[in-house]
């Protein structure tokens, strides 16, 4: 009897989560195109026509700490922007401690900006996992009833969350890897850029994050 109390305590727990759920999956596929139409407009930024590397970005404004800021407008993101411009500003006022303290800022801001890829790298599947199982309890109850046609609505919820959280998974995964190369590059040109400047002493390109998730 306890047995049977529980699980009707755990069905219905189950079938309450099935719309909380769906609204959730299509969430996570709105968040991915946020994320992947940010990406094209730094990819965009970075290969457009006449578009000037931030190594060459950060050598000018290194070498004239007073147009810096403008310089950084033309970074291709706008986490290297600030970065940059943090830059500029302690090699203008001879602060070695800020340089430094700017390329930590930058780490983190990049982190920041992984976390949430990294997120839905690990959310879009288990919530497509949920959204396949809760509707399979139904499924199988209509079976039961010889209600092929309600079996059939409850498969088609159930498939459609299984592509949905696949489809967040692997693009997040995708988009976490080339994130995770281009903002490791920006790293290694900021720090070039203060090593040739003599702006700090030579320190070693950290990766900016070990594993994409």
């Amino acid at each position: 009897m306890a047995a049977d109390r529980i699980g009707d305590a755990l069905s219905g727990i189950s079938s309450a989560l099935a719309v909380p759920v769906q609204v959730a999956a299509l969430l996570l596929l709105l968040l991915l195109a946020f994320e992947l139409g940010r990406a094209a407009a730094e990819g965009w930024r970075r290969l457009r026509p006449g578009a000037p590397r931030l190594l060459e970005l950060a050598g000018r404004a290194l070498a004239d700490p007073r147009q810096g800021r403008e310089l950084a407008r033309l970074a291709p993101t706008a986490i290297a922007g600030a970065a940059l411009g943090a830059i500029s500003d302690a090699v203008g006022t001879g602060n070695r401690d800020a340089v430094e303290q700017a390329l930590a800022d930058y780490e983190l801001a990049v982190q920041r900006r992984l976390d949430r890829t990294r997120m839905l790298v690990r959310a879009g599947p288990a919530v497509g996992l949920m959204g396949t199982l809760i509707p399979l309890a139904p499924g199988l109850a209509a079976l039961g009833r010889g209600d092929i046609a309600g079996l059939a609505a409850d498969l088609r919820t159930a498939f459609a969350a299984t592509v949905v959280g696949l489809l967040v998974g692997t693009v997040a995964f995708a988009l976490t890897l080339a994130r995770t190369r281009r903002a490791t590059e920006d790293l290694a040109a900021l720090e070039r850029a203060v090593e040739t400047a003599g702006a700090a002493p030579p320190t070693t390109v950290a990766p900016v994050v070990e594993r994409a998730a």
